[in-house]
């Protein structure tokens, strides 16, 4: 038996919310989801033991951004995959994402989510730039 993929979701808008967690279980992974950046972290910090990457939005309303829930995340556990996505701090992602991480501007084809942590999962690299 396989160890089970686990997605940490941290998103705001719960519509987008529902959509990448449906598309995330059509793939095969399960998902912790949160609706803020402290809500994330308190879940990362519940679950960590358990959890294979990140997927959050970078403007969470108050509180933690996802740039915060990403840099507490990489502290913990340094190589966890991290994938970004943003409709308008995308331009950000240079000077505040963690190293190793990809960046997914809004609107996006939730295939952009699921391959791309497909191949970090396996261990491929991540972009140099912001996948548009």
């Amino acid at each position: 038996m396989t160890e089970p993929m686990v997605v940490l979701l941290v998103e705001d808008e719960p519509l987008l919310s529902l959509d990448v967690e449906d598309a995330l279980g059509e793939e095969g992974f399960d998902v912790v989801a949160a609706s803020s950046g402290a809500e994330g972290i308190a879940k990362f910090d519940r679950h960590k033991g358990a959890l294979k990457a990140l997927v959050t939005d970078v403007r969470l309303g108050l509180g933690p951004t996802g740039w915060d829930v990403a840099r507490h995340v990489r502290t913990a556990i340094p190589t966890m995959p991290v994938i970004y996505v943003s409709g308008n701090a995308a331009d950000d992602w240079a000077a505040h994402g963690v190293p190793n991480s990809i960046m997914i501007r809004k609107p996006f084809a939730m295939s952009q989510i699921t391959s791309w942590l497909a191949a970090l999962l396996d261990g491929g690299s991540s972009s140099p730039v912001p996948v548009h």
